[in-house]
C-alpha cells in the first residue's frame, strides 16, 4: 500500500500555530503564492517574505524538512500531482456561487469549501491552547455549556457526547437557563461557550458570568477577537474568514468538528474509564434500535 504524502500547504496549516511569528510570514506567503515558491530561491523567499534567511531556514526545518532543497522538491511534487485539479481551484476556492449555478456542482463547490474550513483551523488552533481545554475540562466538578440560535446545536452535540463519556454535563436551550446555571459554577466547574460570531449578547454574557462565578471558561468561535473571547481562559478558533455570504454558512461543520477533537482528546486521557462509561451508556439505549 502506498503512503500518502502530506501536501506543503497541509504541512504549513498543521504548524501554523506553533509558527514563530517571522515563521508565519514565509508561511503566508508560501500558501499564497506556491506555484512561484517551486523554482524560487532561498534569498528571494526571505526577500519576498520580509524576513532573514535564517528565518526561512528555520521555517522549513519547523516543516520537518532537512532543509530548503528538499522543501522547494516537495513544492514542485505537489505542483506536479495537482496539476489537474488546478482546473477547478478556482471554482472551488472560497465557494463562490453565481446566479443560477449549475446544480450539478454544488455538492462538490460546498465539499470543497468545506474541507478549506476544515483546513484553515490547522492555522488558527493551537495545540497548547488544545492540550489546555482537555486538562480544563477532565479534571471538572461539572461542565455547562452555553450557545443559542446556530450555535445550539453544537452545544448539543458537545454534551451528547461528554455524557456519553461519563462527565456530568448540562446544557439548556433556554438562554435564561444558562444564565442560572453560569451564576451558580464555581472554581471547580467548566463553562464552554459556542459562538460563531462571537458576538452574541446571551452567549457573551453568560461566559461573562461564568467567570464572575470564578468558573474556568472555555470559547470556541471563528474570530479570535470576537467579544467573547475576553472572557475565555482558552480559545478554541476555528478559522477568522468567512467563506460564504451570510455569517453561518458552515459554522455548525467547524464546530462539529471541534466538538469530535475535544471528545477524541478526552477518550485518549483516561482511555480504560471512559471507554467503560461508553460501553455502560451505549447498553442503556441498546433496545432503542432495530436489529
Amino acid at each position: 500500500m502506498i503512503e500518502q504524502r502530506e501536501s506543503i500547504a497541509y504541512k504549513i496549516r498543521r504548524n501554523y500555530a506553533e509558527l514563530r511569528k517571522s515563521e508565519k510570514k514565509v508561511a503566508d506567503y508560501v500558501l499564497e503564492n506556491e506555484i512561484m515558491c517551486g523554482r524560487i530561491s532561498l534569498v528571494r523567499l526571505a526577500e519576498r517574505s520580509g524576513v532573514s534567511q535564517p528565518t526561512v531556514v528555520r521555517f522549513v526545518k519547523a516543516l520537518g524538512f532537512d532543509g530548503f532543497k528538499e522543501f522547494r522538491y516537495h513544492i514542485i511534487e505537489d505542483i506536479a500531482n495537482h496539476r489537474e485539479s488546478q482546473r477547478y481551484k478556482g471554482m472551488m476556492y472560497g465557494c463562490p456561487i453565481k446566479p443560477d449555478e449549475d446544480l450539478k456542482l454544488i455538492p462538490a463547490i460546498v465539499v470543497a469549501s468545506s474541507v478549506k474550513v476544515m483546513e484553515n483551523m490547522l492555522k488558527s488552533i493551537s495545540g497548547e491552547e488544545f492540550e489546555q481545554t482537555i486538562h480544563m475540562l477532565s479534571s471538572a466538578r461539572r461542565i455547562v455549556i452555553c450557545g443559542v440560535e446556530n450555535s445550539a446545536a453544537a452545544a448539543r452535540d458537545l454534551m451528547i457526547k461528554l455524557m456519553y463519556l461519563g462527565y456530568d454535563c448540562r446544557y439548556d436551550a433556554d438562554s435564561y437557563i444558562q444564565h442560572i446555571l453560569a451564576a451558580s459554577l464555581t472554581e471547580n466547574d467548566v463553562m464552554v461557550g459556542i459562538s460563531y460570531s462571537g458576538q452574541s449578547k446571551d452567549t457573551v454574557d453568560i461566559m461573562k458570568a461564568a467567570k464572575k462565578s470564578g468558573a474556568n471558561t472555555i470559547c470556541i468561535t471563528n474570530f479570535r477577537d470576537s467579544r467573547i473571547c475576553k472572557w475565555g481562559d482558552v480559545v478554541l478558533c476555528s478559522s477568522q474568514e468567512q467563506l460564504m455570504y451570510g455569517e453561518c454558512i458552515f459554522s455548525r461543520s467547524s464546530q462539529m468538528v471541534i466538538n469530535d477533537m475535544i471528545y477524541t482528546g478526552l477518550l485518549s486521557t483516561d482511555y480504560e474509564s471512559r471507554t467503560r462509561s461508553l460501553d455502560d451508556n451505549s447498553r442503556i439505549i441498546s433496545n432503542r434500535a432495530y436489529e
